[in-house]
């Protein structure tokens, strides 16, 4: 029997050869590594810090929700949103939608006086999908997709690819966060966002910009209370939550910030974590599926440590 440390090892040389194979040694599948034991033996260099350059706090009247974004994504949007941010847009908009299964969606009433706006705009030319870099590692799963050619993390983010147009895209995972729009493609500016709280909606890939993931708070959003409107929207303000602001992490003083460190996607360890998910083990299973799609992947994100 192999002792747990060389069972690790083995996994680790395995999936770094088959660069994401379900494959494993049939030993290695009895003992049953689970997503607790490949964290508990992660190292430090494992972990990365979110990116206060590129995290948003949204302040409820029950707490915080920690956005990060994806700015290779979606660039022209996140650098609007960071604009409506520092001129204080989000202070007082209300969570207008709450759809059950669907998503949760905040921006101005029908209603009300449009804000006036400085710097930040409108309306932005859609970033359905981005052409990718020659060099562009993508650590990719090696399951089957059927809205994408092929699927993958990069960064802590999900994403789907066609390596024959050479476009990449994040997919609509629980948590992604998106810009509402109309029916014009580029009628979306970061005015109206949204984050998917209920099974994926991947339908709505290449549809919509997605700009980045929750990374602490969904339950926040996850349990408000449903809209009774059609598509899940408030029937009138008094049924509204009110989001006290969104600011920007590098913004605040370091003391204000959440300590929060998201596991690397282009480790061992994140491999191992997937494979973990894909065949899970333990005494409860008995049926282990031997299959993941990209949205069933869960990123781990923790508090930073205290050394």
């Amino acid at each position: 029997m192999l002792t747990k440390q060389q069972l690790f090892s083995l996994m680790a040389s395995a999936m770094l050869a088959t660069a994401g194979s379900s494959a494993i040694a049939s030993d290695t599948v009895a003992q049953k590594v689970t997503v607790s034991d490949w964290l508990a033996q992660s190292s430090a260099s494992d972990w990365r810090e979110l990116d206060s350059d590129n995290t948003l706090y949204m302040e409820l009247p029950t707490g915080r929700v920690v956005i990060e974004l994806a700015s290779e994504f979606a660039p022209k949007h996140i650098s609007n949103i960071k604009a409506l941010v520092r001129e204080g847009f989000y202070q007082n908009i209300p969570i207008v939608r709450v759809q059950d299964n669907y998503v949760v969606q905040w921006n101005e009433p029908d209603d009300a006086t449009p804000k006036a706006l400085k710097q930040a705009r409108r309306s932005i030319a859609a970033e359905f999908s981005v052409k990718l870099p020659a060099n562009f590692a993508i650590t990719p799963l090696a399951d089957r997709d059927g809205y994408a050619p092929q699927t993958g993390h990069v960064n802590g983010f999900a994403m789907a690819m066609d390596p024959g147009s050479n476009s990449g895209w994040l997919t609509h995972c629980y948590g992604a966060v998106g810009i509402g729009r109309d029916n014009d493609a580029d009628s979306g500016s970061g005015a109206s966002m949204y984050v998917v709280t209920g099974h994926a909606p991947r339908h709505l890939d290449r549809n919509i910009t997605l700009v980045g993931t929750v990374r602490q708070g969904m339950s926040l959003l996850s349990t408000l209370p449903r809209g009774q409107g059609d598509m899940g929207f408030y029937t009138s303000a008094n049924q509204y939550t009110v989001i006290k602001d969104i600011s920007l992490a590098a913004d605040l003083p370091p003391a204000q910030r959440a300590a929060l460190q998201v596991l690397r996607t282009d480790t061992a360890t994140f491999k191992g974590v997937v494979e973990a998910q894909r065949n899970r083990g333990g005494d409860w299973y008995q049926h282990p599926a031997g299959f993941i799609e990209v949205c069933n992947v869960r990123v781990p994100v923790r508090e930073t440590p205290v050394n």
